[in-house]
């Protein structure tokens, strides 16, 4: 998989993919990930990429012609699967979303700043809008280093264990159960028996019983989804 993220400050996304699971995904070869500054493609001698809005208004708005270009050209490089606009008024990221997308194999993700961009760009060069939840944010930047980490762990071969994202919250439309590890006592806080029982059926029982009633309990809205 490829993912190109248009960004206006790259530097921000540096940390996220130095390190763990991302850093070691694309230094197996299961990801590359590139980083693109519309700076690069403006066409004023100031390297201007924002402007006031049209009508009047507060704030600054991402100018539709770098933004252009720069797609332009990573398009004549390959074709691309998606684009995506990281905004708060986008279709909010889930488990699904992830999962179709970790299929893929080519993505660019454009990260807002300011108020935003030109609604041209999203009218004609923008083929999705994901939103990270209901609140804002500076920019775009953190949303596209969470996009990625649900995508990029999902792509096989990228976690040890491949079934442990199969058993992630979400997955099947429950909360994951709770998880314990060694010591089975500490402080006189206990690890449930059935955990330490090795009978791997009665656990897998009350694993999907924890689930379920975490489910209900904390996300009683994805329970109605499933009626």
């Amino acid at each position: 998989m490829q993912i190109d993220i248009i960004t206006l400050f790259p530097k921000l996304l540096n940390s996220p993919f130095e390190a763990s699971i991302l850093k070691r995904a694309i230094e197996a070869n299961k990801v590359m990930v590139n980083f693109h500054n519309p700076r690069d493609y403006a066409q004023s001698k100031q390297n201007q990429v924002d402007d006031y809005p049209f009508g009047g208004g507060a704030g600054m708005v991402m100018m539709i012609e770098p933004i252009d270009l720069c797609i332009h050209k990573l398009k004549k490089g390959r074709e691309y699967d998606e684009i995506i606009y990281l905004t708060p008024d986008g279709e909010k990221l889930n488990q699904n979303i992830s999962n179709a997308l970790s299929t893929k194999k080519n993505i660019i993700i454009l990260c807002g700043h300011y108020k935003g961009v030109d609604q041209r760009v999203r009218d004609n060069l923008i083929t999705r809008e994901i939103s990270i939840g209901d609140f804002v944010l500076s920019g775009g930047e953190l949303a596209a280093a969470v996009l990625c980490d649900s995508i990029i762990r999902l792509i096989p071969g990228v976690l040890g264990d491949e079934s442990s994202a199969l058993t992630d919250s979400y997955q099947d439309g429950l909360l994951a159960p709770p998880i314990y590890t060694r010591p089975a006592s500490y402080k006189g806080w206990e690890v449930p028996p059935i955990l330490t029982s090795g009978n791997t059926p009665e656990v897998e029982k009350w694993r999907e019983n924890k689930a379920v009633e975490k489910t209900k309990n904390n996300r009683p809205d994805l329970m109605d989804d499933q009626d």
